[in-house]
């Protein structure tokens, strides 16, 4: 099994892709007002939002992005204006994190966890799929 597409929910998609584009997806179906497909720059994950009408104040989900230049990328969207809860930090689970919302108060998170993202030291040792 392998996941392939997180969708989120967006009050105004109007905002939402041109948000998304500038973290830098790619922005693969466009069917506005109602949904958007995205695909992430590295691998084939699809990520999408569709339009829902009454959302809740914000979301309880946290969608994570893995970068590979988690500080370059950072300063490159403070450049542009994208506002973070919380510059990129060293986490005490080895991975380095900084936070911000999308415009419909989605929790996102720009993370790079390297090999500890599969293999911290604290793994379960002998999993079957080894």
């Amino acid at each position: 099994m392998n996941l392939n597409q997180i969708t989120i929910p967006s009050k105004d998609l109007n905002i939402s892709i041109p948000f998304y584009q500038k973290l830098g997806l790619v922005l693969i179906v466009e069917s506005r007002p109602k949904y958007a497909r995205f695909i992430c720059p590295d691998g084939n994950s699809t990520f999408s939002i569709h339009y829902y009408e009454n959302m809740g104040k914000d979301s309880k989900t946290s969608i994570y992005f893995e970068c590979k230049n988690l500080d370059e990328k950072v300063d490159d969207l403070v450049r542009q204006g994208v506002v973070f809860e919380q510059m990129p930090i060293d986490q005490d689970w080895l991975w380095r994190e900084a936070r911000l919302k999308d415009p419909d108060g989605n929790q996102l998170v720009l993370y790079f966890a390297g090999e500890n993202r599969l293999n911290p030291p604290w793994r379960i040792k002998n999993l079957e799929w080894d």
